[in-house]
């Protein structure tokens, strides 16, 4: 297959792909997906035609799997309507560069003789494993959607990033669904191969019986004395910063704050609440300038507890210029700031614009202004709570970034507002991929969004409580307890990843022409 043949087929092989990961959670197809890339490669004879096969195949890959990006250019289409072609079309375009150098470099070791019979799929897995890395650190990284992901619905599977993280289960994976493709090679014996896709599948198999026997020692404690009630307004993006909806969003988020829960007559009763948390820019004003607000957002705290809410903060910098900042700021009960906190991972384009000099336009998140970054990532100690690390919406995507490892916390707290995206696959992402962060890191995670996924999560990424996408209400949950001691990717973050990268560029070399 040559031509466009070739490139049409590699970019529904990549859209297929999209299909393994959530909400669809198709893991089997990237047995399709990954050896019918390789085998479009043996028709492959340049640099530059392996560059484009993987191009294209990431192109289709992204272009289906975040299609959802341009939604919340939706929410004010007459000032971004030039965006939309960008990001509809422009960030699988950039995305695609990735799996274009992964699959130009296993050409380049395929032509000099190396990537040949069993070290064909251990080879490429190192070359894909490699430019996923990179695709999650270059230019402030964007490790959305990334292979590992794809085991989001198989629990057990997924205990095993708390060894070497998604990059390493993200390696393996790529491993294992590209070992198929030795079935057609004339360089390895039939049985051969048949033993090493035998192998690949039940090295998933042990995975799934250590992390059930994992899960079967998991402790379902809870930290005694909290309860947290978790607020989801479901407020349309379009009237979140309205002139005449500011202060009625607010109200919403009270009335719901100040809300009776419901209880059977037969259930025991429940803890009451001690905590109140708000998604992010739950509060479309600057809470740390206005006392009569925050008397008003204190008056809704649990006795001895706080209101925790998203909210913008501005300050003057030593220059004179005003700076603006997405943050998160804790209320007590008499309108006192008990602690706040600054997001230090803005979102390119969305919060700031990396391209200032070209593009004269404010960023879109920032309603024309920009976010200024700041420190992180921390922990606070809040009144009432144990130690915790705030994450504020794209900050939860960083594997091996969301805490201080200086001052470990006991929970991860994230803030976020995807109604930008509306009922799309982008909030079953995204809460995919901050649920993997607390299996990580072993710590529970918390999560508040405006219109949803908003949930708790433990620290072997049992989901304990959970308010659906477009859901308007609130869930009043225990905080499960951090496990005693740091899970080994805690400890050492992406070195076991570095060590199965190397181990896999290794043994594939060492398994040319079928050895």
């Amino acid at each position: 297959m040559s031509g466009w043949r070739r490139l049409a087929v590699a970019a529904a092989l990549g859209g297929l792909a999209t299909f393994a990961l959530p909400p669809a959670d198709a893991v089997p197809l990237l047995l399709i997906a990954f050896p019918g890339l390789l085998w479009l490669l043996d028709g492959v004879r340049t640099g530059r035609g392996a560059f484009a096969t993987g191009w294209v195949f990431g192109f289709g890959h992204h272009l289906l799997g975040l299609y959802w990006v341009s939604a919340a250019l939706f929410t004010d289409i007459g000032r971004f309507w030039w965006a939309l072609p960008l990001s509809a079309a422009g960030l699988p375009v950039l995305m695609a560069m990735f799996s274009g150098g992964a699959v130009w470099l296993f050409h380049r070791l395929r032509s000099r003789g190396m990537a040949q019979g069993l070290g064909r799929p251990l080879l490429f897995a190192a070359c894909w494993g490699l430019f996923e890395w990179l695709r999650g650190h270059v230019f402030t990284g964007f490790p959305w959607n990334l292979i590992g992901y794809s085991w989001d619905g198989v629990l057990p599977v997924l205990q095993s990033v708390s060894l070497f993280g998604v990059y390493g289960l993200g390696l393996l994976t790529a491993l294992v669904a590209a070992l198929p493709a030795v079935l057609a090679d004339p360089l390895v014996p039939r049985a051969r191969g048949a033993a090493a896709v035998a192998a690949g599948l039940t090295l998933f198999v042990a995975l799934g019986l250590w992390g059930a026997w994992r899960l079967a020692g998991a402790s379902a404690e809870t930290v005694p004395g909290v309860r947290l009630r978790l607020v989801q307004a479901a407020i349309d993006q379009r009237l979140k910063w309205a002139s005449g909806e500011r202060e009625r969003n607010v109200q919403q988020h009270l009335q719901l704050s100040a809300a009776q829960p419901s209880q059977s007559s037969s259930a025991r009763p429940a803890q009451p609440v001690t905590h109140v948390i708000w998604p992010e820019t739950a509060v479309p004003f600057f809470i740390d300038q206005d006392a009569r607000l925050r008397q008003v957002l204190g008056s809704v705290a649990p006795p001895g507890g706080l209101v925790i809410t998203g909210a913008p903060r501005t300050t003057l910098d030593a220059g004179g210029e005003r700076r603006y900042y997405n943050s998160m700021i804790a209320i007590d009960g008499s309108g006192a700031i008990d602690g706040s906190f600054d997001k230090f991972h803005l979102v390119p384009f969305g919060e700031y614009m990396p391209l200032r000099r070209w593009l004269p336009v404010g960023a879109i998140a920032g309603n024309g202004a920009e976010f200024s970054a700041g420190p992180g990532p921390v922990t606070l100690d809040l009144k009432g709570l144990p130690p915790v690390s705030p994450l504020i919406c794209y900050e939860g995507i960083f594997p091996s970034a969301v805490l201080d490892t200086g001052h470990r916390p006991d929970w991860l707290l994230n803030l976020t507002n995807d109604a930008w995206y509306g009922e799309t696959a982008g909030p079953h992402q995204h809460f995919a991929i901050v649920r993997l962060r607390a299996v990580e890191e072993g710590r529970p995670l918390v999560r508040v969004a405006n219109t949803g996924i908003s949930g708790v999560v433990d620290a072997y990424g049992r989901v304990t409580a959970l308010l659906g996408l477009g859901e308007r209400g609130f869930v009043d949950a225990d905080l499960p307890k951090a496990p005693a001691g740091v899970t080994l990717f805690g400890r050492i973050g992406d070195t076991t990843f570095a060590l199965l990268l190397a181990g896999c560029f290794l043994a594939g070399l060492r398994a040319r022409n079928g050895r």
